[in-house]
């Protein structure tokens, strides 16, 4: 069959909600993204290090990584009418810095220093050596000076007027000089205030680091600008450091507070320096894919000014709302807003817009390979895009979803508070207690109602010698803030919280999604592949249509043409066909088994679990932003982390379909999918242009599929064995959830539900029903929450577990 690209494309680009174009512009905006605004570089990644509006423009700089002496990054100078300027004064690097200087009317953003009327002055790699993280304000000469960080401990102090470099700290990659030496490495934050200079960075060296997310990594640190050390502040991964002032730096250094968000393998830290003193709080992680110790995944999350009461934060695939007022005793107010897919590197209000500059694709996936991808060539060139919002959007995206510990299997002092966790903005709450210790403990649960840090007990819980506790927190007074207090020393203790609010999705796809259809047996496949050599094109291969062999490539302006490459094509059939047999479905759920040998199940869409009616031929897993996969099985869609950073074990869902997707990929900051359409589509499909159907949007359009929901389990008809636990089976990330339990035999068996509330593998005794021949039915609570679960028997049967996720 011939299945018609540009027709999929021509009617999707006028879809309710899939356009948002000024009438005046002459160039396609699909949901916030203009393709022609695209940025490229010749690097194995091009991300977005900072985005900012001055001199009546907006001024962007992408990074190449491990490049401190210039790349083939650009200076874009971006004008109302969506023009693009590349500056000639472009040097590239691996910059990520910016700095509105308010005495010297000068934007400092990456290695460039542009003033008031746009020109642009350039420090060169040979006056200031190193990967440029941060710009600060002065603690002595702030009209003067400025401060910049490498990502490699290098601090240099800048004359606004000369340009003049004097090094303060030598970058760890230059021998001579003295050294900061801090612990960690990969900086990230860097701010000025209350008399000293604040820095942080996110990694870890070692081939630990590169495996293991949960070992000792990346530091937050101070300086007085004269000591000859550095101070240690805490011993975490953090990024953003920033103040009430923002870009332009605290209004009031001495008096006004510094803020900076990092975390562990537990949960998410903000610490806030209030009067010389800093005190910490935690919040939940939505997604686990900025995790890794080594520190590469989280690009830099910002608390940014877009113009609204409170402030923009980024932070693990979440949007926040963010105080201006945040103190130590004026904590009340983080709020989460909405998850995201994109990778944000930098963002800002321009014009009516936020605009957020991403990370979308990059040449290398680094450490992110695995057997679900397959050996498959990567794209030909790095690239990436703005993506144009507006505000109220940030509340639309996917659901609100957090998970996190204040401890995680640590041994607690008696009387020792943990750090305050975040319980308000969330309408489902709760709380997984355990140790490990031999005898009882008692835990104090106390809240902070308005955020000014006067704590009230709230209740006490006592869990028994190697036990759990599971706790609804849907009774607890309202309150910003929970912490826990041990009345004796706990060994191994874990208090881990799952939070959530309402799915309020539908089942139905939006409209944008109308050409999508069921797999057939003639779906047909096609093959994307975004093209190198500064074609900056998308080369789309419909191998099932012979009359089009030389396949079809996508510009600019979203025009397909036929390429009339024979050669390229067949290379793209030999290099990015999808890899068979990684994934598998029988008649319980789906089926993988990682690279570590561990089992994993999946649901099912087919709520009568028969047997798969065609193969698996699609494209089932690809990086569709910086280090991030997109699974695609039995219709449903999934984030998927890399192995460093949980890998398999942190998959989360985002939305079910039920529908066929050949392929996908990002090109130009768009998320581009293959896939069968409507014959009604084919009246828009100009002479010579066919190929495999193609939808273009922003990847977080895929939240607009419907919310997850699935059938299956671990068993159904399965000769079990007594005391041997199922597989491990997904729960993540559903919204109402339902259990069905029987089994063929006289006798009564005891099945005993089990949970892994904290993604490790830390198997917890949920609850043991009583089950004969008669279905024994049981709905979870609302409020409960698991990454997976299990069953195990406690006699030999045959078994049906069957799971019905809403």
């Amino acid at each position: 069959m011939r299945l018609h690209c540009l027709a999929f494309v021509a009617s999707l680009l006028l879809a309710p909600g899939n356009q948002v174009q000024a009438d005046d512009a002459p160039r396609p905006r699909v949901s916030g993204i203009s393709p022609h605004l695209a940025m490229f570089n010749e690097e194995s990644e091009c991300g977005t290090g900072a985005v900012v509006p001055w001199a009546d423009r907006l001024w962007a700089i992408t990074y190449a990584p491990h490049k401190p002496k210039g790349s083939t990054d650009k200076l874009y100078e971006i004008t109302d009418d969506l023009e693009q300027i590349i500056r000639p004064e472009s040097i590239g690097g691996t910059p990520a810095n910016r700095l509105i200087h308010r005495e010297s009317q000068q934007l400092f953003i990456g290695p460039y220093v542009i003033d008031a009327a746009r020109n642009v002055r350039v420090i060169t790699p040979e006056q200031m050596f190193g990967r440029h993280t941060g710009t600060a304000r002065h603690l002595f000469d702030p009209a003067g000076k400025v401060y910049f960080a490498t990502m490699e401990e290098g601090f240099y102090e800048v004359d606004v007027k000369t340009l003049a470099v004097k090094e303060l700290w030598a970058d760890e990659q230059v021998k001579a000089g003295r050294h900061a030496d801090l612990p960690g490495y990969h900086g990230k934050g860097f701010y000025s205030g209350q008399g000293r200079i604040v820095y942080s960075n996110n990694g870890e060296h070692g081939p630990e680091a590169l495996k293991k997310p949960d070992i000792p990594s990346g530091v937050l640190a101070e300086w007085d600008g004269r000591a000859d050390k550095w101070t240690v502040v805490r011993r975490n991964q953090f990024t953003e450091v920033t103040g009430p002032g923002g870009i332009e730096g605290n209004p009031n250094p001495e008096a006004d507070p510094i803020w900076s968000v990092g975390w562990d393998h537990r949960s998410l830290i903000v610490n806030v320096l209030d009067a010389g003193k800093w005190t910490s709080f935690r919040l939940p992680k939505t997604s686990h894919s900025y995790d890794g110790a080594h520190g590469w995944n989280t690009e830099w999350p910002r608390i940014r000014d877009i113009g609204e009461d409170d402030l923009l934060m980024t932070m693990h695939g979440a949007f926040w709302r963010f105080p201006r007022t945040f103190s130590a005793k004026n904590s009340a107010g983080i709020r989460p807003r909405s998850s995201y897919l994109k990778v944000v590197g930098d963002f800002c209000r321009w014009r009516d817009h936020v605009v957020l500059g991403c990370d979308d694709t990059a040449k290398s996936e680094f450490l992110n390979k695995r057997k679900l991808k397959g050996e498959v060539a990567g794209p030909g060139q790095s690239q990436s895009n703005l993506w144009f919002l507006k505000p109220e959007q940030l509340d639309q995206l996917g659901p609100v979803l957090g998970r996190g510990a204040v401890w995680l299997k640590d041994d607690v002092k008696a009387g020792e508070p943990s750090d305050p966790y975040l319980i308000a903005g969330y309408e489902r709450k709760s709380l997984h207690l355990a140790h490990a210790g031999e005898t009882a403990i008692t835990f104090d649960l106390e809240i902070d109602p308005r955020g000014t840090g006067e704590w009230t007990k709230w209740k006490s819980v006592e869990v028994a010698a190697k036990g759990n506790v599971w706790l609804d927190l849907a009774d607890a007074p309202p309150a910003e803030w929970l912490r826990l207090i041990s009345r004796s020393a706990g060994k191994g203790v874990t208090a881990f919280f799952h939070s959530s609010n309402v799915d309020r999705r539908g089942t139905s796809p939006d409209a944008m999604f109308a050409g999508f259809e069921a797999k057939t047996a003639d779906s047909g496949t096609s093959l994307l592949h975004v093209r190198g050599a500064n074609y900056r094109t998308l080369r789309c291969v419909d191998v099932s249509d012979p009359d089009r062999a030389a396949g079809d490539d996508l510009n600019a302006d979203l025009e397909l043409r036929p390429s009339g490459d024979r050669e390229g094509a067949a290379w793209v059939k030999a290099h990015c066909t999808p890899p068979r047999d990684v994934i598998s479905v029988d008649d319980a759920s789906v089926v993988y088994v990682d690279e570590q040998h561990r089992l994993w199940r999946l649901p099912r869409q087919d709520a009568s679990l028969s047997p798969l009616e065609f193969p698996i031929t699609e494209r089932v897993c690809r990086e569709v932003c910086t280090e991030r996969d997109l699974l695609n099985v039995e219709g449903t869609l999934y984030e998927l982390p890399a192995e460093n950073a949980g890998g398999f074990a942190r998959i989360r869902p985002i939305a079910s379909h039920g529908k066929f997707i050949a392929d996908f990929a990002t090109y130009r900051g768009l998320l581009v999918m293959a896939g069968r359409h409507g014959p009604g589509d084919k009246a828009h499909v100009p002479a010579g242009s066919s190929a495999g159907g193609l939808w273009l949007g922003a990847v977080d359009d895929l939240w607009k599929f419907g919310k997850p929901r699935g059938h299956g389990g671990p068993w159904r008809k399965t000769a079990v064995i007594a005391h041997q636990p199922s597989d491990p089976y997904l729960m993540t990330g559903y919204d109402r959830k339902e259990l069905v339990l029987f089994q063929r035999g006289a006798e009564k068996v005891h099945m005993t539900v089990e949970v892994d509330f904290t993604g490790n593998g830390d198997w917890t005794r949920y609850q043991t029903f009583e089950v004969g021949s008669e279905p024994v039915r049981h709905s979870f609570p609302e409020a409960f929450a698991a990454y997976w679960v299990r069953v195990v028997p406690d006699h030999d049967c045959v078994a049906t577990a069957l799971f019905k996720y809403e």
